[in-house]
């Protein structure tokens, strides 16, 4: 698109440049309108040299306060996080034609100068609009600039050419390719005076409404950097979403990487010096990653891995906070997104569990069972005065804990609270069962994760992640028979909001019995009774074929047919369906539904199952197997494939701006 030009030339308003900036030595890319015109104006405030004594320039937020930039030194730096390699920012006045990436500053300087010398105050020939990349073959140039391996030659006011001196170098050829000339180095390459289009200050990002906190698990000592990297990943992979499907909203979701493993000392090199030579590059990568774990249950070390993790979830927010001052005015929200053992210290820090209570626990135990046996005169006097001495003893701990609060380590605690908490890889429901959790009667989150500390815990999981386990069955037993809740494909059309999605089983009675339309119309929806729901309704593959040996689905024997109605349908909550939906959803149903099982767990005496054996919200949610996927070598990539997911990404906002959209569209209330 184009925009209007001055008719006179004259020097380039702040507007009409535009600053770039190079990540990990590709090409450049721009900054939106309103970080470049900042940085302008900052770099026109330092002025051509800078006096000594001069105050230095403040350096410019960009990049949705990511990042500042460093006029002086033209580098841009992360705010929140650490980065050994510096970001170069740069300058652009000339661009090349097509490509629109800039010319190299020093250039564009030399070309800039000599074009003002020769041409300040005259007319210009044509708008921009209507430019087109005419052959200046056989026209002579009016000006001409020598450059170190290229020269420029002026047409007219506005036909400027780039050509190469360089012509039967091979290699200069390549070069001049890679920058992205469009012309062969003998025509030239049109160059333009002034970005593509201008900075304004309404190019704004919006503002962030909601902050995730992405937590790393095992192996960051291995690779520093990598959690900053998947983060990057998920962001960028979150912005697509976000501009394909919440484009409509005001505010956006932002991502920090948490990296909590590099400060730590530990054991310092004590590890290391234990571990043989032989195969010593396997040794050495187990050390960095699986070792994690065995600190994380060593009593010595687990308290400075769990310090670690929350005082940098601390220090994270509250920088944020400052450098954001109406993001908790407006009632901005955070939730955490943890990879792998990052779940089970995050879990940690957000309960104040710890392993001495576990002890307590069991001290106590002891002492109740030692009082029930029978025992002499002598040893129940001994008893006694023991358990005077340990009254004693605590009253004398108590007081002193509050003259010296600071010798007793209290339970870490987080400065926000906690809106969704987003389990990727989780083994953190065998660590809750080694621990001595059990399923209850309850079909509510508080079991595991009271929701005065967390709305709400969702477990995402890859169906071949070797590290991923389910969180359900240790709510309500059953539920291992349950399947979890297949996460949508990102570019399904008209998915089924999760919430409306209906529990299936996991295995289908051995011998089905027929049942008709109208008898299963006229019975409550239950799901013994209710109609079967074709998976295929709510966006289900045909790769569950793959699937059914694994699921225990239906053999692969029964067909197509036997799986797809092999799934029982059952509304989340008892009162979750309109009268109306429930009416079509049964009747649309019915018409495909031919054979209903017998679900392997216990009923009430009426044939249902209880509706207070349902959980409340569900937790486990499985994403989909490709169609062309090697389960075995899933099983070795699943466990970090979750960063870059399209599918994971539209997750984790659909649950985030569930209460934007809810606002923003009060008819669709009952969505998600």
């Amino acid at each position: 698109g184009g925009r209007p030009r001055y008719e006179v030339v004259r020097e380039l308003g702040a507007e009409e440049g535009r600053w770039f900036y190079r990540e990990d030595r590709k090409t450049w890319k721009p900054f939106i309108g309103y970080d470049s015109l900042r940085i302008e104006l900052a770099f026109r405030a330092l002025g051509p040299e800078p006096r000594e004594g001069e105050a230095a320039v403040e350096p410019v937020c960009v990049r949705s306060g990511l990042y500042e930039v460093d006029v002086a030194n033209a580098e841009c730096y992360p705010v929140y996080w650490n980065q050994t390699e510096k970001i170069p920012v740069m300058r652009g006045q000339w661009f090349i034609d097509g490509t629109w990436q800039p010319l190299e500053e020093e250039e564009s300087n030399l070309i800039e100068q000599e074009h003002l010398n020769r041409f300040r105050g005259q007319q210009l020939q044509e708008s921009f609009d209507m430019e087109v990349s005419k052959p200046v073959d056989g026209k002579e140039a009016i000006h001409s600039l020598k450059l170190s391996r290229n020269h420029v030659d002026w047409h007219s006011v506005d036909e400027v050419y780039l050509y190469s001196d360089a012509t039967t170098s091979k290699i200069a050829r390549t070069v001049t390719q890679k920058l992205g000339f469009s012309k062969a180095s003998s025509s030239g390459t049109r160059l333009h005076r002034g970005y593509v289009e201008e900075a304004t200050l309404e190019d704004k990002p919006p503002q962030t409404s909601h902050i995730v906190f992405v937590v790393h698990g095992i192996g960051q000592k291995m690779d520093q950097g990598r959690i900053i990297k998947n983060t990057a990943m998920m962001r960028d992979t979150a912005r697509k979403i976000e501009e394909k499907y919440f484009s409509n909203l005001a505010t956006h979701v932002e991502f920090l990487p948490v990296e909590w493993r590099s400060k730590l000392t530990l054991d310092g090199d004590t590890v290391d010096s234990i571990t043989p030579d032989k195969v010593r590059g396997l040794r050495d990568m187990l050390n960095s990653s699986a070792m994690d774990i065995m600190y994380y249950t060593s009593p010595l070390y687990r308290d400075e891995l769990v310090k670690g993790l929350q005082q940098e979830l601390n220090r994270l927010y509250t920088l944020f906070c400052s450098r954001n001052p109406e993001f908790e005015e407006k009632g901005g929200k955070v939730s955490i997104v943890s990879h792998s053992l990052g779940c089970v210290i995050t879990y940690d820090i957000m309960t104040g569990w710890n392993p001495v209570r576990l002890y307590q626990q069991l001290l106590q135990k002891e002492d109740e069972e030692l009082e029930d046996s029978w025992m002499s005169y002598e040893e129940q006097r001994l008893l006694e005065e023991l358990y005077i001495t340990k009254q004693r003893l605590r009253d004398i701990e108590e007081r002193l804990q509050g003259l010296k609060a600071s010798t007793v380590s209290k339970a870490p605690v987080l400065k926000f609270k906690v809106e969704n908490f987003f389990c990727m890889g989780s083994p953190l429901a065998v660590f809750l069962a080694l621990r001595g959790i059990r399923p209850g009667n309850s079909g509510s989150q508080d079991h595991i994760l009271p929701r005065t500390i967390c709305n709400r815990l969702l477990n995402i999981f890859h169906p071949t992640d070797p590290v991923a386990y389910r969180l359900e069955p240790l709510i309500l037993k059953h539920y291992s028979n349950i399947s979890p809740v297949q996460i949508h494909w990102y570019n399904t059309a008209n998915p089924l909001p999760y919430e409306h999605m209906k529990p299936s089983f996991l295995n289908p009675a051995k011998e089905p019995t027929s049942v008709t339309d109208g008898e299963s119309a006229s019975t409550v929806p239950s799901p013994t009774t209710s109609p079967v729901m074709v998976r295929r309704h709510y966006g289900e593959s045909i790769t569950n074929i793959g699937k059914a040996s694994i699921l225990g689905a239906a053999s692969i024997g029964k067909g197509l047919g036997g799986m797809l109605f092999s799934r029982f349908g059952r509304s989340t909550t008892a009162t979750s369906q309109t009268p109306e939906s429930g009416k079509d959803g049964a009747e649309g149903d019915d018409k495909k539904a031919t054979t209903v099982g017998t679900p392997p767990f216990s009923h009430s005496s009426s044939g249902f199952l209880e509706p207070t054996l349902e959980l409340e919200h569900r937790i486990d949610f499985e994403l989909r197997e490709g169609l062309v996927e090697s389960r075995y070598w899933s099983a070795v990539t699943s466990h970090t494939a979750y960063w870059s997911s399209l599918d994971i990404a539209l997750f984790l906002l659909t649950f985030m701006y569930k209460h934007d959209q809810d606002d923003t569209d009060k008819s669709n209330l009952d969505a998600i």
